[in-house]
């Protein structure tokens, strides 16, 4: 079994925006994957290290990636069907 993530499909760019704008934008952009693809969210917003896991877990998305780098929280996040 691999460790490898997915290469996104898509990418939402949330840097310098704050609650709520990141976590409208991750609906409006997780709309538009077909189901199983995959988005990478950039965010400078602590809260959404809170609201993106409670997005994906109420929605059924799944959260394959969750990190701080620099500042910068990076997520991973698999269209559910």
């Amino acid at each position: 079994m691999s460790d490898t993530l997915p290469n996104p499909d898509a990418q939402l760019d949330a840097r310098g925006l704050f609650c709520p704008e990141p976590v409208m934008m991750l609906h409006n952009a997780v709309r538009d994957l077909e189901v199983g693809q995959c988005l990478e969210v950039l965010a400078t917003d602590p809260s959404t290290q809170r609201d993106i896991p409670r997005f994906c877990s109420f929605l059924g998305h799944q959260l394959l990636r969750q990190q701080e780098l620099d500042g910068e929280f990076h997520y991973l996040i698999r269209k559910a069907g």
